[in-house]
């Protein structure tokens, strides 16, 4: 759930219409896969494997056809050998690449991420490639929503009995790792996270990922692993502030957009359902007498078609109206796997004729089910 705190100042010439967040979000949204969010495996050439691999989520390959070594290793889920499902994987996956290294703000910090604690952010490497020796710690500080990203111009390099420790109720789900090139996991370590490989990614003897492997262009090559595709969630951003712009003493109303709010299906589900409602206060400055409140059936939402979707589900725009009781703002249906939409709504606040000049705040909700 996401909440909006609106402010209307009202001076002898004109009236301004502020929106800021009220409610602690994630800084980051998380990176949205969409199909690809039900491979725990992904490559682009082959994939390869030895001894007892067991993968849980969907294998995957495009364009290549060869997948090799299944048996002796397992897979709880489909194989996709350049089919549809692959090929759709992969567009989702480079859009998804391209957005994990397109993030901003990014903290530039050294190439060994080992013996360091790291908090919620985007992170690039200084030397253009990451690497970890003994331990990483991803300290989400209590928020579950805590998105971490990694970019790497080169490679990903993880130690022999290397780790990832995820704490403060950090989620595998809500950590990526962009990797220019291609990254090599060391024998017996294990990460936490979602691979994002330009090209390659080789899995050494022993590891365990908690995450996922997706590789764009190259090969997946594994050997006696354990790959646990980690599931994610439901959930919806706004804008930190927005202004509606002015108008007039004397105007019939303030209008303008609101800025992208976003709703991003992680889960994976069979079923990608889910509907976006949005709700609002009333507005008051000073008290609560009527010259001095503007009605929340005064504020009209009107969410227009989507900016931008990923997935395969069917996306709908709630009708527009007034916010005098909760309505439908977005809804998602008839889809499989990960997806998510953004939209830009307008925000039309009637100004009723006797109000009085002032600040007037109060709150617009959205959440998403």
């Amino acid at each position: 759930m996401r909440n909006l705190v609106w402010a209307v100042s009202f001076i002898p010439a004109m009236a301004v219409l502020i929106v800021t967040q009220s409610s602690a979000s994630a800084p980051q949204p998380p990176v949205s896969l969409g199909a690809a969010g039900g491979f725990a495996v992904l490559a682009g050439s082959t994939v390869t494997n030895t001894g007892p691999t067991a993968v849980t989520g969907d294998l995957g390959l495009s364009p290549g056809t060869a997948v090799t070594g299944f048996p002796p290793g397992t897979v709880a889920g489909t194989i996709h050998a350049a089919d549809a499902a692959a090929a759709q994987a992969q567009v989702d996956l480079t859009a998804a690449y391209n957005d994990a290294a397109a993030r901003t703000p990014a903290t530039t910090v050294p190439t060994q991420l080992g013996g360091t604690t790291v908090t919620p952010g985007v992170y690039t490497s200084a030397a253009g490639t990451f690497q970890i020796s003994g331990n990483l710690t991803l300290d989400a500080q209590g928020d579950p929503n805590a998105v971490f990203i990694f970019q790497t111009a080169s490679t990903l390099i993880t130690a022999s009995a290397s780790s990832v420790t995820l704490t403060g109720g950090a989620q595998a789900y809500n950590v990526f790792w962009q990797v220019g090139s291609s990254a090599t996991l060391g024998t017996d370590s294990s990460l936490a996270g979602d691979i994002l490989a330009l090209t390659s990614i080789t899995v050494t003897t022993g590891v365990r990922v908690n995450g996922r492997t997706l590789a764009r262009n190259g090969a997946v090559t594994l050997d006696s692993d354990t790959i646990t595709r980690a599931a994610g969630a439901l959930s919806i951003s706004v804008p930190t502030t927005a202004n509606l712009g002015s108008a007039a003493a004397g105007a019939a109303n303030v209008s303008g957009r609101l800025g992208a709010v976003t709703v991003t299906d992680a889960r994976d589900a069979p079923s990608a359902a889910w509907i976006a409602t949005v709700s609002s206060t009333n507005f008051t400055t000073g008290g609560a007498t009527a010259p001095e409140t503007i009605a929340k059936g005064s504020v009209k939402y009107s969410p227009g078609s989507a900016t931008s979707t990923t997935g395969n589900a069917t996306f709908t725009p709630g009708t527009a109206g007034d916010l005098g009781s909760a309505r439908t703002a977005f809804s998602a249906s008839n889809g499989t796997g990960d997806n998510s939409a953004t939209w830009n709504p307008t925000i039309t606040v009637t100004l009723p004729a006797g109000v009085i000049a002032g600040t007037y705040t109060g709150t617009i909700t959205h959440s998403v089910a």
